[in-house]
């Protein structure tokens, strides 16, 4: 049942003053109340994994739209409380390629750093809703381990910034990751997932800029947006401002039911992305997360959809469907 709560537990740590010190202040929204006051929410969903959305992106939603697509992403639902089989908690095996604390080694060649628990919203699909975030991040004080095991391993040319969201961290943090990271001969390509740049187009300062100017290796920026609503003027700026540092920005969504499961919704957001300077990458399948099964949409109804795409607009709007399989030495690409 549908029940306000006045308190909730956060299901990941929280930003603080402290962390944002300096630099752009993290404005969010951390109670449903807040955004749409006549809207019900299920309390205990909530319990189990915090609501949060930025005010920036609470700007680009309609209130009085049911079905508006970006609150649909972060609202709450009764849905998340039914348990539906093969639903996981571990859905795409992160837990199980994890050599050092923090670091998932899952594909050739690539390494994922998991540096930070913290975004700036908490998308109710989240692949890592339930990740065991208090023992598996490769915080500042984890660095070595996590930096003399790609040094062991020649093969790793590439190492993928996530999280959390790593822009959740502090330029100089940042900058002092990379720094080090820099220094291990057979790293080539720094990747970086985030939604930051577009749910908090602010945190894209001029000591940010000047950071990702100062990184010599390959750069490579991979975006999280799900709806064409979501690129705001301001974040179409910052987007702007970081493919200007020789970063090459690509863009990986998640399909989600009633959220971005029709040709309009997939067309509008591949023609806004690339207006942006963003390529779109990736379509994901829904990972089969405990609690997410309500935006799930049929893998036959999804190839349906991107062969509609390929037929209307040119290739290089055409993200791959894909999913995610636990032990899989790859992505597999659908269509």
């Amino acid at each position: 049942m549908s029940r306000p709560v006045k308190k909730t537990t956060a299901a990941r740590d929280e930003p603080t003053s402290i962390q944002w010190r300096g630099q752009q202040r993290l404005h969010s929204q951390t109670t449903p109340e807040s955004v749409s006051a006549d809207r019900p929410f299920n309390g205990e969903a909530m319990d189990q994994f915090a609501f949060r959305i930025t005010k920036t992106l609470q700007t680009q939603i309609d209130s009085s739209d049911p079905d508006d697509p970006i609150l649909k992403q972060f609202w709450p639902d009764d849905a998340e409380m039914i348990p539906v089989s093969g639903f996981t908690q571990d859905a795409v095996g992160d837990q199980l390629v994890m050599p050092v604390p923090g670091l998932l080694h899952k594909y050739p060649g690539r390494v994922l750093l998991t540096t930070t628990s913290v975004c700036a919203v908490h998308c109710r699909y989240c692949f890592r809703r339930h990740f065991p975030y208090q023992m598996a991040v490769a915080s500042r004080q984890q660095w070595q381990p996590v930096l003399d095991y790609i040094q062991a391993h020649p093969e790793v040319h590439e190492v993928i910034l996530s999280g959390g969201d790593p822009l959740s961290l502090s330029t100089d943090k940042l900058r002092g990751l990379t720094d080090q990271l820099q220094q291990i001969d057979h790293v080539t390509t720094l990747r970086i997932h985030s939604r930051t740049p577009v749910v908090l187009p602010d945190r894209v300062t001029a000591n940010f800029i000047d950071w990702m100017k100062s990184i010599k290796l390959l750069k490579i920026m991979v975006l999280h947006v799900n709806h064409a609503k979501e690129l705001s003027t301001r974040a179409r700026q910052a987007l702007m401002r970081i493919r200007d540092t020789d970063c090459l920005l690509l863009n990986q969504a998640v399909l989600l039911k009633g959220v971005n499961d029709t040709l309009k919704a997939q067309c509008d957001l591949s023609h806004h992305l690339v207006e942006s300077g963003v390529l779109p990458y990736y379509l994901h399948l829904l990972d089969k997360v405990e609690g997410t099964a309500h935006f799930e949409v049929d893998e036959g109804r999804a190839v349906e959809l991107v062969t509609a795409m390929r037929q209307t607009l040119p290739g290089y709007l055409v993200p791959r469907l894909a999913r995610e399989t636990a032990g899989e030495s790859s992505k597999s690409v659908l269509c």
